[in-house]
């Protein structure tokens, strides 16, 4: 297959090299990720002004823009064809429940399903030293034909993997937890009248809920969540229908 990595921690990263050496023997691999770190950068596209592209090796392209910016030229100008599937990671540190709506390297996968591929984010659960993308980046060049056949236009894959040596041993397909943050603002006040926030906290869980990704990972489970890209929600479509502002026959 022709694939196509990205990410969100740029295209120096070693989960993304690892995730690279896995797939390179068996598959077609391009590689179009961006030149510094995006992370949190959600959905962002770049419609206003260009987007740089550096060649750093064969089939290895640096981007000035976000990880979305990196797919969509890479899809349309980088490679030689369309790709079988977009995998974006592995990513440093986890991307659980509503982390995927900040999320740079959720993004990349979305983006390829919005463009009618296969995408797949793929993060680790840790942040510092050892990282053991090994056993992620193994099971992905293990089960892509799978994952390739099981997915539909209309989500895309969000897989978080332990931090831990050693191939998978248990696999759980779930759903997005609900993550509650704990938001904090630094100021810093400058000399000339400015004041700057530095954004700082971290996620509060409230309950391991089974079924959830959060409550795989606790586990030691590798978490497989498809996500939905549609912007339907018909749970709520009726309340909406019954209000009192809605016209009969409008």
């Amino acid at each position: 297959m022709r694939l196509l990595l990205t990410n969100d921690d740029g295209v120096f990263s070693p989960g993304l090299e690892v995730l690279r050496n896995a797939l390179s023997e068996d598959h077609d691999v391009w590689v179009c990720a961006p030149d510094g770190e995006r992370s949190g950068m959600s959905h962002y596209i770049t419609i206003k002004g260009p987007v740089a592209v550096k060649e750093l090796a064969p089939q290895v392209m640096a981007c000035s823009g976000s990880p979305a910016d990196c797919v969509i030229v890479a899809v349309l100008s980088g490679l030689p064809g369309p790709p079988d599937m977009v995998l974006s990671g592995i990513n440093i540190g986890p991307n659980l429940g509503t982390d995927i709506i900040y999320s740079g390297t959720a993004a990349a996968a979305r983006q390829a399903a919005l463009m009618g591929f296969p995408g797949v984010a793929l993060s680790l659960d840790g942040f510092s030293e050892p990282l053991h993308f090994e056993p992620l980046a193994e099971f992905v060049a293990d089960y892509i034909e799978d994952l390739h056949a099981l997915w539909n236009p209309h989500h895309f894959i969000n897989i978080n993997a332990p931090n831990t040596p050693g191939s998978v041993e248990r696999v759980e397909i779930t759903h997005p937890c609900r993550r509650l943050y704990n938001d904090r603002l630094h100021e810093f006040r400058a000399p000339l009248g400015e004041t700057y926030y530095f954004m700082a906290g971290s996620p509060v869980e409230n309950e391991l809920t089974p079924g959830t990704d959060w409550y795989a990972l606790s586990r030691g489970s590798l978490s497989i969540s498809p996500i939905g890209i549609d912007p339907i929600n018909h749970h709520d479509d009726e309340a909406y229908r019954r209000a009192l502002f809605v016209k009969s026959g409008v």
